[in-house]
């Protein structure tokens, strides 16, 4: 839009004035702006155009099977159901051992308490987001939505 069309407000007046969302000064403004500025009224009109493109197109929407992200058969839910589990106890099997193993091979408390505090500080982090998740799904109004 060149500067030279005199307008005295910036372009957000014109998309207010075309949504029909201005106070009556602001829309006074802008209309006799518009009676007197034909580079105005031509950017008004292309605004028009394209919020009419906008509000009249259609969306095809995806079956529902590709809108799931969760399990699409019943061997891949078995699956999931014995391999989370699984991951979860090998992983607190392996973060025991270190710490086990660290703990006998350190002579130094100060080492020792770094080792303790930071593997308990993630372990109580984990499982409060754990906690969280699980009270979530049992209160969560959406669960039940599939879109």
């Amino acid at each position: 839009m060149p500067e030279q069309c005199g307008r005295t407000f910036g372009e957000a007046l014109l998309s207010g004035y075309l949504d029909g969302t201005l106070v009556q000064g602001d829309e006074q403004r802008v209309r006799l702006h518009l009676e007197d500025c034909e580079s105005c009224r031509t950017l008004v009109d292309g605004l028009a155009a394209v919020k009419e493109t906008i509000m009249t197109s259609t969306f095809d929407m995806p079956p529902d099977n590709e809108w799931s992200e969760g399990p699409s058969t019943g061997s891949s839910r078995v699956a999931r159901g014995v391999g989370w589990p699984l991951v979860i106890g090998w992983a607190v099997l392996v973060c025991g051992y270190a710490v086990w193993e660290g703990w006998q091979e350190s002579e130094n408390l100060v080492e020792r308490l770094i080792l303790v505090g930071g593997v308990s500080g993630l372990g109580l982090l984990f499982l409060g987001v754990l906690l969280d998740r699980l009270k979530a799904m049992k209160t969560d109004p959406y669960r039940e939505v599939q879109k």
